[in-house]
């Protein structure tokens, strides 16, 4: 089965609307007059002058900031609707916006988990052999942190991950954004592995791209506030991504945490365009609910489908990309995990999302990074990617002819129509099993997790890194090496 197409993917259908029109208007502008009339904590006072700047009115004791409606309404117009993320092998290069879709996977869980050492605090190694299947999987577009390496040092965390995603990948890099002289390093090594030396060069085009979360309700961190200025000033793609469960940092109605989701989303996406008017953003929506009895986050819920469908129509008012998820609250690779990153995922993918976060491995409500979940979500990546292919409807298609050769109660297996197309006529899965019973139990009656682990350990065994120049690969290894002996940094 040729998988060429799976890369740049694009949807061919119509976004789903569960909001009229008057709805989302109405939504939109009750967060733009809530920001001016109440606004948001910031935290960073560099932030709070750029938009004090920008005409808002900021109380620097409270450390709050209220929004100029026209200085929303400026930024909203200056943000790209679609723009081009630029990996070191230019036919691994994401376009953003419009109908285009690209899946990526799980981000930042502290854990790792697979069958044979079970759950345990993730490692270095988890994360390069994250980066592997990344790698090898043309259906995901870019790279994402998988999992924490919590056997490295906070201090040189960002310096070996950057380097295992920047010399095991050529896809787009995914960085880390937890304080400004670290996200210095990795725009450094950015820059070495495509072979730039100036600044300017490298601020022409997004090479990179970064999520910050805003502290739901209505607060914008430190370290999130310095990742909007910095990335936008260098024309770095950042996603602002409110994190708005409701029930627990969101109001326990839907249209309740839509609309403190939509407020955080502008107010996050105006500092950027303050810093730098154009810098590519994209709208980020994480809407769920918690549950009520535990108050633990809950994922592939009907509320989650229902406000991804919503928030791509919140996106699409203000002509702004927007990132979704695939997630799953469940603890094993088993048919709640399924369905729910199914859930979630449908709902990214028919609300009209652009960049769908999480798409393989996330477990435990994004506490653990699971390699057979990466993989049974990687058979439902490509399923979906297969699902996009317009079907054709040409006469070869229609096959009249070998319906007349047939007749009425005979069958097409051995047709000369079949024969020409048989193998290539349907999407082969790598994992799922299609056997009867009888086949099944005789090759051990295997469950899907038990073949997810046989294709991950095929996959690892076939990876080949990418070519990558000497030069460029030399120049980082002594970079992260003289960073390293001169202590790293700290996250702010």
């Amino acid at each position: 089965m040729s998988t060429e197409h799976h890369r740049r993917l694009e949807n061919p259908f119509e976004p789903m609307r569960v909001l009229s029109d008057d709805h989302v208007a109405h939504i939109h502008d009750s967060a733009v007059r809530y920001l001016a009339d109440e606004g948001l904590r910031v935290l960073l006072p560099e932030a709070r002058e750029i938009y004090r700047a920008g005409g808002a009115t900021v109380n620097d004791d409270e450390m709050i900031v209220r929004l100029d409606p026209e200085s929303v309404a400026s930024a909203v117009a200056s943000s790209p609707a679609s723009f081009e993320i630029h990996a070191a092998n230019a036919e691994r290069t994401v376009h953003v916006g419009g109908r285009s879709v690209a899946l990526v996977p799980v981000g930042g869980p502290p854990f790792a988990s697979d069958r044979r050492g079970g759950r345990r605090d993730g490692t270095l190694a988890d994360q390069e052999n994250f980066l592997r299947l990344t790698q090898s999987f043309d259906v995901l577009a870019s790279t994402s942190p998988c999992v924490e390496p919590s056997d490295i040092a906070i201090s040189d965390r960002h310096l070996r991950s950057g380097f295992a995603t920047l010399t095991l990948t050529d896809k787009v890099p995914f960085l880390y954004a937890r304080g400004r002289d670290r996200v210095r390093d990795v725009f450094e090594m950015v820059k070495l592995r495509h072979g730039i030396e100036a600044d300017d060069e490298f601020a022409e085009m997004p090479r990179c791209w970064t999520n910050i979360n805003v502290n739901s309700p209505r607060q914008l961190d430190v370290p999130m506030a310095m990742a909007i200025i910095d990335f936008a000033r260098t024309g770095q793609a950042c996603i602002m991504t409110p994190f708005t469960l409701a029930g627990a940092m969101a109001p326990v109605t839907l249209a309740g945490a839509l609309v403190l989701q939509h407020m955080e989303a502008l107010a996050s996406i105006t500092l950027a365009q303050l810093a730098k008017p154009s810098a590519p953003v994209l709208y980020g929506a994480f809407t769920s609910n918690v549950d009520m009895k535990s108050g633990s986050p809950a994922f592939g819920t009907p509320e989650a489908v229902k406000g991804a469908f919503a928030s791509g129509q919140l996106a699409r008012h203000i002509d702004i990309p927007w990132r979704s998820s695939g997630s799953s609250a469940s603890n094993a690779v088993d048919a709640q995990g399924g369905y729910e990153t199914m859930m979630n995922t449908f709902g990214a993918l028919f609300g009209g999302a652009n960049w769908i976060q999480h798409a393989a491995g996330w477990q435990e409500g994004g506490l653990t990074a699971s390699f057979e979940k990466f993989i049974v979500d990687v058979e439902m990546c490509q399923m979906i990617a297969e699902m996009f292919k317009p079907i054709a409807v040409d006469d070869a298609a229609l096959a009249l002819d070998a319906i007349t050769d047939v007749g009425p109660g005979g069958h097409f297996f051995g047709t000369e129509h079949t024969l020409e197309r048989f193998e290539t006529a349907f999407y082969a899965p790598i994992v799922f099993s299609r056997a009867n019973f009888e086949q099944w139990t005789e090759e051990g009656s295997e469950p899907a997790d038990v073949r997810a682990t046989r294709v991950c350990d095929e996959t690892l065994a076939r990876y080949e890194p990418p070519p990558i120049p000497d030069e460029a690969k030399l120049a980082l290894e002594d970079f992260v090496e003289r960073r390293v002996r001169e202590g790293g940094a700290a996250p702010d």
